[in-house]
């Protein structure tokens, strides 16, 4: 099967011959919504069965968004070879196998084969995200692709509330927690509650079988731009030598550290602010994820008549002003704040990365790659984060989250200066 016509250009957000490709996309950030959070409090879960400590455990995350890291550059290598529409049936199909690996995964009982399995279900993410981002950027005008990319990406708050509440309804839930958060069982148990923890990924292997078989019969229009023909060297040195290319990558590598690690920790912080049990944290973990969703939604909106850089730098903002708050006021008033840096974070990852790509236009495959290997931020910060819980105390270790939203201030106000 062959792919259409390259779409005509137009000011409209959506063209109209672009819509169904569009869902499909659309979809695929829904579906990566749903594995990262999942994944978030499974932290405290490996924490409890394997005996770890919290710096231990969040090596589940370094696992997880290392395999971002790794796969990106070889996702942006597809496109060039072939099309943003094969990488993304190579990612979505590596996805699977991930979600698929972690049943052996379950027999071994062994933490680092869980490691090993979410890697691998990373890589395939990596190839997606690569591929499906620049893709939305490609599917009309140039003037509208920072807006078009944040509509796309509103559907990933869908995935996250779904994953979280997944998380809550089917793994949290069914596991025998205490009044104080920790997971009372005897070791014949174990394997029970691993079960418990990858039934949903396997359900979730099922259905993207089902969305790789659509993409693969859908004819998908051709990206716009033609980098394929660019040597690889000569874009890569010119996206060296682009210093604020790199101070993008930078901030979306401090973005997706901060997202993560404000995430994970979630349900470290409450109990011990205001004295919940693990299941009521997670509701107040849903009620972020919902107001990180309708946050997008709102600024996608706003784009219309606010430049995207003017609405990120008060969005970073609002995110150092709240994170004072989480760190030096804590108790009610800190989950609150906690829970409304969720709404500062919503635009970040696709309005730095429209930005950040806006100044490469001739790389843009391989500067896509740049931007996602910068998820690498999630397998530096989360783990960083970790030990200064284990050292300083939950509250102070939010000042790793701070310093992030004062790196992403600074950019979004040099991105003001350059419009």
């Amino acid at each position: 099967m062959t792919d259409s016509k390259p779409i005509a250009a137009s000011h409209a957000v959506l063209p109209r011959d672009a819509i169904w490709p569009f869902a499909l996309l659309a979809s695929c950030f829904l579906w990566w919504g749903v594995a990262n959070n999942i994944t978030d409090p499974l932290v405290k879960v490996f924490k409890e069965i394997f005996g770890m400590s919290t710096f231990q455990a969040s090596l589940i995350q370094m696992a997880f968004y290392g395999g971002y890291f790794c796969m990106a550059l070889p996702g942006a290598m597809i496109a060039r070879r072939f099309n943003y529409k094969t990488g993304v049936l190579v990612g979505l199909g590596i996805y699977a196998v991930g979600c698929g690996l972690l049943y052996p995964a379950m027999l071994t009982a062994q933490f680092a084969f869980f490691c090993l399995a979410f890697y691998v279900l990373a890589c395939g993410l990596g190839i997606l995200e690569t591929n499906a981002n620049p893709y939305v950027l490609a599917l009309g005008s140039e003037e509208s692709a920072t807006r078009r990319l944040n509509f796309a990406q509103s559907f990933n708050p869908v995935g996250s509330v779904a994953g979280i509440l997944i998380c809550q309804v089917f793994i949290m839930a069914r596991l025998p927690f205490d009044n104080e958060g920790r997971l009372s069982m005897a070791p014949a148990e174990v394997p029970a509650a691993l079960s418990t923890v990858i039934a949903p990924y396997l359900a979730i292997a099922a259905v993207l079988v089902v969305v790789w078989f659509l993409i693969l019969a859908a004819k998908m229009p051709l990206a716009a731009e033609d980098d394929d023909k660019v040597p690889f060297a000569a874009a890569a040195r010119r996206l060296l030598r682009n210093p604020f290319y790199l101070f993008a990558v930078f901030a979306q590598f401090c973005y997706v550290g901060l997202q993560i690690t404000v995430w994970t920790y979630t349900n470290f912080y409450i109990p011990e602010q205001i004295g919940v049990s693990q299941e009521v944290a997670l509701q107040y973990h849903t009620a972020a994820l919902v107001l990180f969703g309708l946050s997008r939604w709102v600024f996608t909106g706003l784009m219309n008549y606010i430049r995207a850089a003017t609405l990120l730098a008060l969005a970073a903002l609002a995110g150092v002003l709240l994170s004072l708050v989480v760190v030096f006021v804590g108790g009610m008033p800190g989950v609150i704040a906690l829970v409304a840096l969720s709404g500062c974070m919503s635009l970040m990852f696709p309005t730095i990365f429209g930005i950040g790509c806006s100044v490469v236009r001739e790389d843009t495959k391989l500067a896509s790659s740049g931007m996602i290997m910068a998820i690498i931020g999630g397998a530096i910060i989360t783990p960083a984060q970790g030990a200064m819980l284990d050292a300083l105390g939950v509250g102070l270790s939010y000042l790793l989250p701070l310093a992030c939203y004062a790196v992403i201030l600074v950019f979004a106000l040099a991105a003001r200066r350059r419009a």
